[in-house]
């Protein structure tokens, strides 16, 4: 399955790529991740007409899109294609929460962090609010 696959693809969709993208990134998906993606599908009010089972092709989408050179960048342009502005900040908070998750920040996760802040123009101040509200969060 390729992106053209799932195109087009709603901002929900758009939301749960870069959280599964986040809990990939350290090519170790933890059980506290997937629980996190999970909890918030099913939660919040963003996915409240959401198909639970399109995170099953919107994961492999991206997997698949990893696997490929260029893949982050194509992701990041389906995402800036599809995710409305307004939800920029809500994707970034939910991408922190996913990498919170298991109580660690994995250097590949930090990095992926600072490409979605930059991709998704998220100014530092919010980003840092955004941060702090999901270390916050995760503390045990």
């Amino acid at each position: 399955m390729n992106a053209q696959a799932l195109h087009p693809m709603s901002p929900q969709d758009c939301l749960v790529a870069l959280m599964v993208a986040v809990s990939a990134s350290d090519e170790d998906i933890r059980t506290a991740e997937l629980v996190k993606i999970q909890n918030s599908v099913n939660m919040l009010p963003v996915f409240a007409n959401y198909d639970i089972d399109r995170t099953k092709v919107v994961s492999e989408v991206v997997f698949d899109l990893f696997e490929q050179e260029d893949g982050l960048d194509a992701l990041f342009g389906l995402i800036r294609e599809e995710l409305p502005k307004r939800l920029y900040e809500t994707a970034y908070a939910l991408a922190c929460d996913v990498a919170a998750a298991d109580g660690t920040i994995a250097e590949t996760e930090l990095r992926l962090l600072g490409e979605i802040r930059y991709e998704l123009d998220i100014d530092r101040l919010h980003a840092a609010a955004i941060e702090r509200g999901a270390r916050a969060r995760h503390m045990v």
